[in-house]
């Protein structure tokens, strides 16, 4: 909504205040515009439509703050249109008649103010916290040259995210360029001798008296670098040099105070970015957005290339590009740091739609009522003498209609609503010379479209361009896809085209229009303020009506089948999503400073964020500016249903009860995670709604989230106009076709869906594979005789975790040994293993099961003893491979049992790590970040470690390389923060969770359990029943007995077996198992299982019986075991042949008869 009124809070400062500031770079490209797509722009005609190069008198032109008109402050160099609402814009726009150099400037890391002498330059990594939270410039230094006192400060050059300033004065020039995620300030000069002067006393950590100067200045370090052969001098807080008789130099903040990284940072010093271009693509099979930063570079003396970018949050989560261990901090979170030219990042982009479908759980008579009360009997219009911002939404109000009624068949108020909206579309589209009112005029100084009526300072401030015409696009695009010949060029898409450029233009080469005027492609969200003349940066205040806009550019694109502008309303959508997630909600818990008490901010500036709006401090509107409106491209607000539930409650408890403002909006947030209870709210509908909603949309939105479920975002689907829902297990599959043919939808997970020319289709699953089996709980009280053809099963056969007595000492490194499943643990060794192999990680089945370990490999290591380094923290590097399954992301969670009791002390799960379907292997680290920790460390003494490995998201399996030796390379592990750690026997010799069945029982005759596999194949006997049922009473059986084994009770697991059993040619035999547990080896059995009996065939061949069949009978608990004793019993239930058991079989063999303990450090 409104993000940059002149009034405001702290932030506000009087200009006699303000630190002025100053910067040099070397010049940028110069951004030079030649439109070239096909309408020529000389004349004011567009189609159907118009604007006005003549300026209707309510317009006030971009002024300062005591109303005198302004140009934009720039150089010669500069041409065509110039950005405003960027980063960087108090350096080209005056918001102050005081100031003619800037305000303060945030180009993470960095914080930058431009000032008569130069550029002043700052990193700052801890925050003022309250209801807002600032970093500040950090101000530490200034970059100048002797003897300069310019005048003011201008833009010299830009591209997508880095400008240039010029400076000139006392016989001096000054050109700095610097930008996001540079940690560089490249200068050039004339005159004088190039200097830096500090702000407190530095210390020099490195290079003193060298053309590489290491220095330290508030805790904070700078590398200061001038041409081989130059040197810098020091005096005092100021360093100069004369260069070596060149014109360039550059400086950069440090991520520490090694000599070794002020060395790699001066092998790019000299490489000067020129140009930096952002890049997009999207890949429609896929659902991925993909996009690459580029960053040009001229080398000023070597032939380095590249250079250093700090990337971040929203785009390293998403980047497997980071090839450094270089961090810094910002008001963003943690930058990671590549070098080269270029970076790319991968987005999943879960689909926009332009309304909810017709599936909703409402009353059709009612809902129709509530679309009457609009219709009116036919009297329908949008109000006349609006300002841009109310006119967009009374128009939005009205489109959200449209497809409402045609659900209902509401043929009458259909067409009136379109009626309307077209008309009043039309009158704002024409603007012949002279018209006052409802215009659009082009002022090509600025390279802008204002409306006229104005509002919020989009004219005078040229604020919330993107907010106001958002509203106009969206209701076309509602327009468009029910008549596609009005938005064609030749009518009235032209003009709509123009209010896209005016915000967003995709053209570098656009001769009217900047280049992404509104959105920022570095900081992956939109700006609002068109000066940015403020302490503390530009801001944004509504993303959710940034969404807005992006959601129409989108839908217009989609509608009028132009690619180009769907794909720019796409890569907007999807970037502004990311960033938004983390930093207006910090859904990851790990951008906001620990200090600041809130689930979300109401705005983010430049340098921090602030609990707050602009016009209330009602809590439904400082979280519900960032909520509305509600569009078909608000469900990006519900992929974290658990963050909607925090953050809605954070409003009810912040409120001191429920919602009582904007309360329509309040509930169709709170429906994307339980539509019941806001539902409920809704009731009879005796409410005021907020004046850009109705009680049909409100009805019908929350209706189909009742009745589809929540977001489900673990499904993607080849056209971008598509959701999935899931409610209970059950998803709902929606799709709109924005085109004249049918066409058939494909799903990732294989459903299909056949869509009609300009139709919707929901689905359930119909069309392709069950999205979400159904897993009954069987009951088998008769077991199922299976066919006379034998099946022969191929066993997980795993190689049990036997570690030596002898205590060891090692590292602190563990590495990762294959042998894993879901039931069987694996093991981590301190020791690399002998050769690499892999284990499967189960598919996540199409459900999100983040931050809950579901079907996970487990690797133990037990025994363990060390010191815990409190300098160190948990490390990991996996090697992960998804082969060419979509969506996947695995997850990690490390756990401490410090004195091997059973009890976990310490456990941290980490964020998952999205993988990409092209076959090889990845690696996941701890660099993601943590998504929870509890409890604190201590030393291990006996402890154990445990890493649990499980898919998060997709439908496919992943492999994790495990067991590779040292020569391999690629070696899957565990760093744990202790010193060397030992490793040996707790009374006796450490066991997996597998026995094997040796041969030689009989009746009368025990055989044995054994952890180890047999020598050779053999078989036992099995007994008849002798035509008697014996079915739950072992009769004749064979037993097999493991004796003083010690382990813990693990509840996560159950008792498993596989006994391969053969009743030869004999009919309607059923061989039965039962389970027993002695825990102390005391003689009594606490705990027995008895399993119900399987049906052998009568062909020969063995069969395998497992504890799938169910369980028949299970008396006592468990409990660890002590010294203790399983037992396993093995006779046949009914028949009248006699059955044999497959024994003491070796590992090459295959087809081991076991059991499977639900035990965890196991000794014998």
């Amino acid at each position: 909504m409104q993000s940059s009124r002149s009034f405001g809070t702290w932030f506000q400062r009087q200009v006699s205040t303000r630190v002025a500031l100053a910067l040099g770079v070397t010049l940028l490209s110069s951004h030079i515009a030649a439109f070239s797509p096909q309408t020529a722009y000389a004349a004011s005609t567009v189609g159907a439509g118009s604007y006005t190069t003549t300026k209707p008198a309510s317009i006030q032109l971009p002024s300062n703050s005591a109303g005198a008109a302004v140009t934009p402050k720039r150089t010669a160099n500069v041409t065509g249109p110039m950005p405003t609402s960027d980063w960087w814009s108090s350096l080209g726009f005056q918001r102050y008649a005081g100031n003619p150099y800037s305000d303060a400037m945030f180009a993470y890391p960095l914080g930058m103010q431009a000032a008569a002498n130069g550029l002043q330059v700052g990193y700052a990594t801890s925050p003022g916290v309250g209801n807002e939270f600032h970093y500040g410039t950090g101000n530490a230094l200034t970059i100048g040259v002797a003897g300069l006192s310019s005048p003011d400060a201008k833009v010299d050059a830009f591209s997508d995210w880095t400008v240039t300033g010029y400076w000139s004065g006392g016989g001096s020039t000054l050109r700095a360029t610097f930008g996001h995620g540079l940690p560089f300030v490249y200068a050039t000069k004339t005159g004088g001798n190039a200097q830096i002067t500090t702000v407190a006393t530095p210390t020099v950590f490195a290079g003193a008296g060298t053309n590489a100067v290491g220095i330290t200045v508030n805790g904070q370090n700078y590398g200061l670098f001038a041409p081989t052969g130059a040197a810098w001098s020091q005096s005092g807080t100021t360093f100069t040099s004369g260069l070596n008789g060149k014109d360039y130099f550059s400086v950069a903040v440090l991520p520490d105070s090694s000599a070794a990284t002020l060395a790699a940072f001066k092998t790019y010093a000299y490489a000067f970015v020129t140009n930096t271009r952002v890049t997009w693509s999207y890949d429609q099979a896929s659902a991925k957005l993909n996009t690459t930063y580029t960053a040009t570079t001229t080398a000023k003396e070597g032939s380095t290339t590249g250079t250093i970018m700090a990337l971040l949050r929203h785009q390293w989560i998403n980047s497997s590009s980071v090839n450094t261990s270089y961090t810094y901090g910002s008001a963003r979170g943690q930058m990671k740091v590549v070098t080269g030219s270029s970076f790319s990042t991968s987005m999943a982009f879960n689909g926009v739609l332009p309304s909810l479908p017709d599936k909703g759980s409402y009353d059709r008579n009612q809902l129709n009522a509530y679309v009457n009360q609009v219709y009116n009997g036919g009297s329908v219009s949008v109000g006349a003498g609006l300002d841009t911002y109310n006119t967009g939404k009374q128009l939005w109000r009205l489109a959200a209609l449209v497809p409402i009624a045609d659900q209902l068949g509401n043929t009458a108020a259909k067409n009136a609503f379109l009626a309307a909206l077209k008309t009043r579309l039309q009158d704002w589209l024409q603007g012949p010379d002279g018209k006052a009112s409802d215009v659009f005029y082009y002022n090509s100084t600025w390279g802008t479209l204002i409306g006229a009526p104005a509002g919020f300072g989009s004219d005078s401030e040229l604020n919330d361009h993107h907010f106001h015409y958002g509203y106009y696009i969206l209701a076309a695009a509602i327009v468009a896809q029910y008549d596609q010949s009005w938005a064609s060029d030749s009518q009235w898409g032209g003009m709509i085209k123009l209010l896209i450029r005016d915000s967003n233009s995709w053209d570098h080469s656009d001769s009217m229009f900047p280049f992404l005027r509104t959105f920022d492609p570095y900081a992956g969200h939109s700006w609002a303020s068109g000066h940015a003349g403020f302490g503390a940066g530009n801001n944004q205040e509504s993303s959710s009506e940034a969404m807005m806009f992006n959601t129409a550019v989108l839908l217009f694109g989609a509608n009028t089948g132009n690619t180009t502008i769907r794909d720019l309303g796409i890569y907007l959508y999807t970037t502004e999503m990311n960033a938004i997630e983390q930093y207006w909600m910090d859904v990851d818990n790990t951008v906001f400073p620990s200090a600041f008490s809130h689930n979300a901010v109401g705005m983010v500036w430049g340098d921090g964020g602030a609990h707050a709006t602009w016009f209330s401090g009602e809590p439904e509107m400082i979280h519900g500016i960032n909520f509305l409106p509600i569009t078909g491209g608000s469900l990006y607000l519900g992929r974290r249903p658990s963050y909607v539930t925090a953050n809605y409650n954070e409003i009810v408890s912040e409120n001191g009860g429920t919602e009582n403002d904007w309360v329509d909006v309040m509930w169709s947030y709170q429906a994307l995670a339980n539509p019941s209870a806001a539902l409920a709210k809704f009731g009879s509908g005796g409410y005021t709604p907020f004046d850009g909603e109705t009680k049909a949309h409100t009805y019908h939105w929350l209706h189909n989230l009742n009745a589809m479920g929540q977001v489900d975002t673990t499904v993607t689907a080849n056209i971008p106009t598509y959701a999935v829902f899931n409610k209970g297990g059950t998803r709902t599959y929606v799709a709109y076709n924005p085109s004249g043919s049918a066409t058939t939808v494909t799903f990732s997970n294989g459903v299909t869906l056949a869509v009609s020319a300009w139709g919707y289709a929901t689905s359930n699953g119909s069309g392709g594979p069950t999205a979400t089996p159904v897993t009954p709980t069987p009951v088998t009280p008769t077991p199922v005789t299976p066919t006379a053809t034998p099946v022969t099963p191929t066993p997980v056969t795993p190689t049990p975790v036997t570690p030596t007595t002898t205590p060891t000492t090692g590292s602190n490194l563990l590495y990762l040994i294959d042998g894993a499943s879901t039931s069987v643990n694996g093991a981590l060794s301190l020791t690399p293993g002998g050769g690499a192999s892999s284990d499967s990680i189960p598919s996540a089945g199409g459900t999100n099961h983040d931050g809950t370990p579901t079907n996970a490999l487990t690797y133990v290591a037990s025994g363990l003893s060390g010191s815990y380094d409190s300098s160190k923290a948990t490390g990991f590097a996996l090697y992960l491979d998804a082969g060419t399954g979509v969506g996947n992301g695995t997850q990690a969670r490390v756990s401490y049992d410090f004195t091997g009791d059973g009890s976990y002390d310490r456990v941290e799960t980490y964020n998952y790590f999205a993988l990409d379907p092209v076959s090889g292997d990845e690696q996941y680290t701890q660099g993601l970040g943590l998504k929870s920790a509890s409890g604190s460390f201590a030393n291990l003494s006996g402890g154990k470690v445990k890493v649990e490995i499980w898919n998060a998201i997709g439908s496919s399996a992943v492999n994790i390389r495990t067991s590779a030796t040292s020569a391999q390379g690629y070696l899957s592990n565990l760093l744990l923060p202790y010193g060397s750690l030992s490793t040996g026997s707790t009374g006796g010799t450490a066991r997996s969770n597998l026995v094997y069945v040796i041969d030689g029982a009989a009746n009368g005759v025990t055989g044995s359990l054994s952890f180890s596999p047999g020598g050779g194949a053999s078989s036992d006997s099995i007994p008849s029943a002798g035509g008697t049922n014996h079915d739950g009473t072992p009769t004749n059986a064979l037993t097999y007995v493991v004796s003083g084994v010690t382990g813990t009770y693990d509840s996560s697991k159950a008792t498993g077996f596989a006994l391969y059993v053969d009743a030869g040619t004999g009919v309607g035999v059923g061989t039965q198992a039962r389970v027993s547990y002695d825990f102390t080896g005391d003689g009594s059995y606490d705990r027995v299982e008895t399993y119900y009996y399987f049906a052998l065939n009568a062909a020969s061949g063995d069969e395998e019986y497992t504890q799938g069949v169910g369980l028949k009978s299970a008396t006592g608990s468990f409990a660890n075991l002590s010294g203790g004793k399983i037992k396993l019993e093995v006779w046949n239930a009914i028949g009248g042949a006699a059955a044999s058991i497959r024994t003491s079989a070796s590992s090459a063999q295959g087809y081991l008869s076991n059991v499977l303990i639900p035990f965890t450090s196991i000794y014998q």
